[in-house]
């Protein structure tokens, strides 16, 4: 095995990574792909990847972060909505072995796909993730929203109409590379993180960083895809995610609160779907955590894992103390809806006294 930065693998390593995570049953997320690791090492230095050989041949990957104490973390936690290793079919491989051979005492994850052997016994909650599934084109998913609540679907799409006669024609680019609507959304977003409570994402400079690595890749696994909704010359909804042939994986979906009335994200997501199944795209990754918007776009869900694998010693200790007692209270709160609404209620509070 050899321990390398992201970037220093060659281009038959890397093309290695493609074909073992083509050779998977998973959905092939660009949160997997070697460009989006190569992008986080970019602004993490402390980026590693190990590389596994059988028979003298690459036999897996595992991107992660190694800490200052030796704690390791999945490349990119905290932003990346899928994580694992790349392995190939029946890699024979211990847990705390690798571990020790990537020098970390453990492996935290919060996005951990399913099917990860090595790492889902250590999981210590399961989360959905919602998806909409395209597979059989925009139409078909329509006939299924409208056949589940033909209400949100006619009142969206009227809304849409209503926000055309006001503002100017409507119309939706799926791949636009304005810079300026970039720095929009990274705007509505951040503001929406702070009128929420919630600690604004592109406050840390690695994040932003990181999205405007991502806005100029072009890769046929890993591209990033700014879709914009216009209302006349102006952008009114705009999402910043990767897609690959097959999945679009939504990120950083916002709106300007001015035309909030007009539901501009739902149609957003609405012409993204239609735009993503013209591409050939099959599903939609919503991302994990519950949210009403999700709820009324969603076709389905999948199982992601949040944990940690440790090996003995002082370093799982330390992991311990340092993530656990915080991830429980929140699980305890998650699981207690009077609680969560009360938790959310108090940080819109909170965000609302800090901007008086």
């Amino acid at each position: 095995m050899r321990v390398l930065r992201p970037e220093e693998l060659g281009e038959g390593e890397r093309e290695r990574w493609r074909e073992l995570r083509a050779a998977t049953d998973a959905p092939r997320n660009p949160f997997m792909e070697p460009e989006f690791s190569v992008a986080v090492a970019r602004v993490r230095p402390r980026a590693r990847v190990a590389v596994l050989y059988a028979g003298g041949q690459p036999a897996g990957f595992l991107p992660y972060e190694r800490g200052v104490l030796g704690q390791g973390r999945a490349i990119g936690l905290g932003v990346s909505d899928c994580q694992g290793a790349v392995l190939a079919p029946g890699a024979a491989l211990e847990t705390g072995e690798l571990l020790r051979a990537c020098s970390v005492s453990s492996f935290a994850f919060d996005n951990l796909e399913a099917g990860q052997e090595l790492f889902v016994p250590y999981a210590a909650e399961e989360h959905a993730t919602y998806v909409i599934d395209v597979e059989k084109g925009y139409e078909t998913y329509e006939s299924v929203l409208h056949a589940r609540s033909p209400k949100f679907l006619k009142t969206t799409l009227a809304k849409e109409r209503r926000l055309g006669r006001r503002s100017g024609a409507v119309r939706f680019v799926f791949d636009e590379r304005d810079p300026a609507v970039l720095r929009a959304l990274m705007g509505w977003k951040s503001a929406q993180y702070r009128r929420t409570g919630r600690r604004d994402r592109f406050a840390r400079e690695w994040i932003a960083r990181l999205v405007g690595r991502l806005a100029g890749t072009r890769a046929a696994q890993c591209t990033g895809t700014l879709s914009v909704l216009y209302a006349g010359d102006r952008p009114v909804a705009a999402h910043f995610g990767l897609r690959s042939a097959s999945v679009l994986a939504c990120w950083f979906p916002a709106y300007d609160p001015e035309f909030a009335k007009y539901s501009p994200g739902l149609v957003l997501h609405l012409r993204m779907a239609e735009a993503a199944a013209a591409e050939g795209i099959g599903m939609l990754d919503l991302g994990r955590g519950p949210a009403e918007y999700k709820d009324s776009l969603k076709t389905g869900e999948l199982a992601v894992y949040e944990g940690a694998a440790t090996r003995p010693g002082a370093g799982a200790a330390l992991h311990w103390l340092s993530r656990e007692p915080a991830r429980r209270a929140h699980g305890f709160v998650r699981t207690r809806p009077r609680l969560a609404a009360l938790a959310a209620r108090t940080l819109k509070g909170a965000a609302r006294l800090r901007r008086s």
